[in-house]
């Protein structure tokens, strides 16, 4: 039998992190490079990646950096083609890249409408592609889809993101769908859906929903750095063996009071 050590290791495990750079994603990657794994870090800009992978170099991580348009075919396929030239294969990936638009569903542009979904959830999808093909290769893998508690109920009388919601509804169907479609084949798929965790994103959404949250939430307060990247680590790693197609909700007890 495995020991706790030997089920949480990364060890030898290479791993994506899209939109690794800042935020849920780095701190998601910090603990994939804590258990062991070597990353592959992606974000849009320069100037958000190359502090981060220098700041994880520094701590003895092996991290690499690319720039990517998670919404561009050409962009993702480069990315997994990088990490296997550099580390050989792709064990894991973390679709954790989004971005929002808020507006009133009446108003809102059908560009912002269509660049939140081409991010969000066709990301995520082309990335699942482009590194279940190597997964498949080797009948082994582990995707993670960062979704959301919006995928799950509706901010009544709070910030009004209808393609994000969408997006992230559309990420928990997209895990139980490649999960079905892959398990037999060696590649794990599950989704993580957090609740309001501080970051670029969400600040503003938390500032209009911490008053309601320190009221309701079973645990009367915001998420807390450090608070994901354990079940990121535990989905990627052996301890999740027997798990597959399952959304995991990180939310304070947000979704059930």
């Amino acid at each position: 039998m495995p020991t706790i050590s030997e089920l949480f290791s990364l060890a030898r495990r290479v791993a994506i992190v899209t939109g690794g750079s800042r935020g849920l994603g780095e701190e998601i990657a910090e603990g994939l490079a804590e258990a062991g794994a070597a990353l592959m870090l992606c974000a849009r800009r320069d100037e958000w990646l190359t502090p981060t992978v220098t700041a994880m170099r520094t701590r003895g991580f092996t991290v690499e950096g690319a720039l990517c348009d998670v919404a561009k075919a050409a962009d993702v396929q480069r990315v997994v083609d990088r990490t296997i030239a550099t580390y050989g294969r792709v064990d894991i990936l973390i679709n954790n890249a989004g971005v929002t638009w808020a507006a009133e569903p009446q108003d809102m542009p059908l560009d912002k409408w269509q660049k939140v979904v081409d991010v969000n959830l066709t990301g995520a999808f082309l990335f699942s592609q482009a590194a279940g093909r190597d997964m498949l290769t080797r009948q082994w893998g582990r995707i993670i889809n960062v979704a959301s508690i919006s995928g799950l109920h509706a901010s009544v009388n709070g910030p009004h993101y209808a393609p994000y919601a969408a997006t992230k509804a559309g990420l928990m169907g997209l895990t139980r769908e490649l999960a079905a479609s892959w398990g037999r084949q060696g590649i794990r798929v599950n989704a993580i859906a957090p609740g309001f965790f501080h970051s670029r994103l969400a600040d503003a959404a938390i500032e209009m929903t911490e008053p309601a949250i320190r009221a309701s939430n079973p645990i009367p307060r915001v998420g807390a750095a450090g608070e994901l990247k354990g079940v990121a680590v535990f989905l990627a790693a052996d301890a999740s063996n027997y798990i597959t197609g399952q959304t995991i909700v990180v939310d304070g007890g947000r979704t059930i009071a």
